[in-house]
């Protein structure tokens, strides 16, 4: 099975990611895009900024490779870092499969697993001109 993991500071490439996992075996495809939004918790947002560990893409790839171990399924995600403005993306999770249940269920433990254990921190620029640290 393959996997793929990149954290990067140029945009991501969500179609370019999903080819990693594509085959002639998997008739499903889920795709997680995280793109930046104009809010959080009632606050107008601006700009996010990440800023990863320099260990971050080995926490990632270690990610992609647990979910890959559990399901025998092909996984692949990619990480921002810089500075991002509202509608660029994040993050960009992909699962393949043979059918659509174990994609999504795959796609969703590989996003869950990734929020909870790579050191990539998000500083959110609020419209009003302050910032705050998220998730720390």
């Amino acid at each position: 099975m393959s996997e793929f993991a990149l954290v990067s500071d140029t945009p991501l490439d969500a179609a370019a990611i999903e080819q990693t996992v594509l085959s002639d075996e998997h008739g499903a495809l889920v795709t997680f895009r995280g793109i930046v939004r104009n809010h959080d918790h009632g606050l107008a947002v601006s700009a996010l900024e990440y800023q990863a560990h320099p260990e971050a893409a080995r926490f990632l790839a270690e990610c992609c490779a647990t979910i890959t171990a559990e399901t025998g399924l092909p996984v692949a995600a990619a990480h921002r870092t810089g500075h991002l403005v509202v509608g660029d993306i994040a993050l960009v999770a992909a699962v393949a499969a043979g059918h659509r249940g174990e994609a999504f269920a795959a796609c969703e433990k590989l996003v869950d697993l990734i929020k909870q254990t790579v050191p990539i921190w998000k500083r959110q620029h609020l419209a009003d001109g302050a910032t705050e640290w998220v998730g720390l």
